[in-house]
């Protein structure tokens, strides 16, 4: 099993601890990463994006003028795509980009990226983060104390004083151990996670 180091909230070690090679030593899986980052994308798009064809824009009913003897290439409309004013040569309409993936194939990319992380040593493991009251410059002290600047802090309880004060900071983002995905691990250098947050995580995804 992977040994990591626990640090207190003045970034000192304080204890060892044993990651669940199952979930923090699996066998990293590129295509399953890609495919989870693509779900998450896609699911958060709107697809309301709509143009119109040539067949949906006002006018352009009359022919604008003979077809021979004029000189100009033969036209049948003003609201053709070649015209300003024209419809959209396959214009967008509102779809539904959403796509599934099995509950193996999620959990097999968390996995992976986890395991990314413990391997290039961005995965910090905090003993406890507790703060007596909302303030930001509080997170930044321990940010600062563990050296790390663009961070997805992970908890393994809802704390309000700790999720409040670090929603200021535009490189921070909190989570809890049942809202972690794969596109925001990826997304910030550095995963700092309490120490229950990992037991809840070896609970869950082992």
């Amino acid at each position: 099993m992977a040994n990591v180091s626990v640090f207190n909230m003045e970034g000192k070690e304080v204890d060892k601890l044993e990651l669940n090679d199952t979930i923090f030593a699996a066998p990293i899986n590129e295509h399953l990463v890609h495919m989870a980052v693509k779900l998450q994308l896609a699911n958060k798009r709107q697809g309301t994006q709509s143009a119109k064809t040539r067949s949906e824009v006002r006018g352009g009913g009359r022919k604008p003028w003979r077809q021979k003897g004029t000189g100009h290439a033969r036209q049948g409309s003003t609201r053709s795509p070649q015209w300003t004013g024209g419809g959209v040569v396959f214009a967008p309409k509102p779809r539904d980009y959403s796509f599934k993936m099995n509950k193996k194939e999620k959990n097999a990319a968390l996995r992976s990226v986890l395991t990314s992380k413990v391997n290039d040593s961005k995965f910090i493991v905090l003993d406890e983060f507790k703060l007596d009251a909302i303030k930001t410059k509080e997170v930044v002290n321990v940010l600062k104390n563990l050296n790390v600047e663009k961070a997805l802090v992970v908890l393994g309880d809802k704390d309000e004083n700790v999720m409040m004060s670090a929603r200021n900071i535009p490189t921070v983002r909190t989570a809890l151990t049942n809202t972690i995905n794969v596109y925001d691990i990826l997304k910030y250098d550095t995963v700092v996670i309490t120490k229950d947050a990992v037991a809840k995580i070896e609970e869950v995804y082992a």
